[in-house]
């Protein structure tokens, strides 16, 4: 199978060019905080605060008068006046390169991944060899731009040595091209523009991911899945949020048309809709519409308005009916119990038959429930952050009768990583005491897998959606136990990039009737940057 780089060098140059023109013609600013769940919950007691209405459940965030204060904040740890040698500043408290005056910024940094590992119960050495860089600045009060890039390879326990293996792909990040050896290459890049014309709107291009909802887990529009080429337009009128995306995705397994062998592409729109009817209550609405750039014999597919239409999309109104597209709608709601806690939860809605929506036995009903609970401070803790957290999604979900149109990007889930057909519960606690962190997660699912290549018992959202008649029971097929436990102890050393020494060990369990997989890894390493990176499923 043939495949094409993610963002080939014509792209970065066109980025980097788009960036330094842009840089000589605009005075704006508008500063987008990279989007890591280890990140973003150390501003819990900001935004679950009852003194604002702040919208959580769109990220990545933008730095503000909420998040503001708290952000400057961690970006200080550690940082000491009286330090005077150019080596003991950057390595400690700046950037590598740092320009600040009144009308534009610039930094600029690299962005190591040194770590060795060893995975005790697979009997196997792992590595990771990341050498990144990343680049950022605002002009004047409304422009913000940021890019950053990676050059990896690496070893991994054996769980996910067979992902990569199955479909040729580092989870989240990019294609391995290194086919079918022990050691995997890969390289990514992440590059966005974000202007903000006046405080309501902003705009946001580039390649990057974008997550819905309140959890650790979405299931609605997670980050989880690759970067993908994206516009994303966010207005901000007080008690409400509205945000209309739309992207640009790949499929590598679908049927291929094109004679050059590249990746089918399909278009993605979605729409959310955030109501914070008080400081303590907000409910939101959330659909998404995935339609082929083609079919598989190449025939185009026709523009239809619904694409652009901002408040829902109908399959009835499909310019194509040969064609049907794929989609999902949601609702989210978050209720903060006490200062600091929130209640939240998803529904998301794909295929839907009232009459049997609350059976358990077709396929005429698909979609996923999160439940769960977050917040900050726990026993009165200070920087003791908590999330407990319930995920089910029903066989089938997100899959379509054109795998094409599957709610995937590069064959990787938008939403769970455990794809659909299961049950999941998620414990994760965090407590940040001067520079060091300590993290502690548990996770524990049920799942039924496909017994043989053949079969589609509904967890594997790439195969094709079977008639609505088709049978359909949570957990059919080969029941599957994971348990996943995983601990981190770090030591930060500079916070503007979050370079630090970064212990941490999983212990993790896969078991069914035809294969019991254990994992009992040890890692340490130099580690850097605030993405989100998924090793739990």
């Amino acid at each position: 199978m043939q495949k094409i780089s993610h963002l080939p060098i014509a792209k970065l140059t066109l980025i980097a060019v788009i960036l330094v023109f842009s840089a000589q013609i605009c005075k704006s600013q508008s500063v987008l905080l990279p989007y890591s769940y280890q990140y973003d919950q150390k501003f819990n007691s900001s935004i679950y605060s009852l003194d604002n209405s702040f919208h959580t459940s769109l990220k990545p965030f933008l730095i503000d008068s909420v998040i503001g204060p708290r952000y400057t904040q961690l970006m200080q740890v550690g940082v000491d006046s009286n330090r005077k040698t150019w080596v003991d500043r950057k390595l400690l408290n700046e950037h590598l390169f740092d320009v600040q005056n009144k009308d534009f910024t610039f930094y600029g940094d690299y962005l190591p991944d040194l770590v060795l590992g060893r995975d005790f119960a697979g009997k196997t050495k792992t590595t990771l060899n990341t050498r990144g860089y990343q680049f950022g600045g605002t002009v004047g009060s409304k422009f913000f731009f940021y890019t950053s890039g990676y050059t990896n390879n690496g070893t991994f326990p054996n769980y996910l040595n067979s992902y990569i293996n199955k479909i040729d792909f580092v989870p989240g990040q990019a294609y391995n091209f290194s086919v079918g050896k022990t050691t995997k290459d890969w390289t990514y890049v992440t590059a966005i523009l974000s202007y903000t014309p006046i405080k309501q709107l902003n705009i946001t291009l580039g390649e990057d991911k974008t997550f819905v909802g309140d959890g650790y887990r979405s299931l609605l529009l997670s980050d989880f899945a690759a970067n993908y080429p994206l516009l994303r337009l966010t207005a901000n009128l007080g008690k409400v949020q509205y945000m209309f995306m739309w992207a640009y995705l790949e499929d590598q397994e679908a049927k291929q048309f094109d004679p050059f062998g590249n990746n089918r592409r399909k278009w993605a729109a979605f729409h959310y809709l955030d109501w914070n009817i008080t400081n303590r209550i907000s409910v939101g609405y959330f659909n998404a519409l995935i339609a082929s750039e083609a079919n598989d014999n190449g025939n185009f597919h026709g523009f239809d308005p619904n694409y652009v239409n901002p408040v829902f999309f109908s399959n009835a109104l499909n310019a194509t009916p040969s064609q049907p597209d794929n989609v999902l709608a949601g609702f989210t709601a978050k209720y903060k119990i006490f200062d600091k806690t929130a209640l939240y939860g998803q529904l998301l809605i794909e295929r839907f038959n009232a009459g049997d929506f609350f059976s358990d036995n077709k396929a005429d009903n698909t979609g996923g429930l999160q439940l769960g609970i977050r917040g900050a401070d726990l026993f009165k803790v200070k920087s003791f952050n908590y999330l407990f957290e319930y995920n089910t999604v029903k066989p089938y979900t997100y899959a379509s009768q054109q795998p094409i149109t599957s709610y995937t990007e590069l064959s990787e889930p938008l939403g769970d990583p455990l794809g659909a057909n299961f049950r999941e519960a998620i414990g994760i606690l965090n407590y940040t005491v001067g520079r060091f962190d300590f993290m502690g997660q548990i996770n524990y699912a049920k799942y039924g897998l496909d017994p043989n290549a053949l079969a589609n018992f509904g967890q594997d959202v790439t195969k094709a959606a079977p008639s609505t008649e088709t049978p359909a029971t949570l957990g059919q097929g080969l029941s599957t136990t994971l348990r996943y436990a995983q601990g981190t102890v770090s030591f930060l050393i500079n916070p503007k990039y979050n370079l630090r020494f970064e212990l941490g060990g999983v212990l993790r369990e896969e078991k069914n009737s035809q294969s019991d997989i254990k994992t009992a890894l040890i890692t340490f390493g130099l580690r850097s940057t605030f993405r989100d990176l998924y090793s739990d499923f």
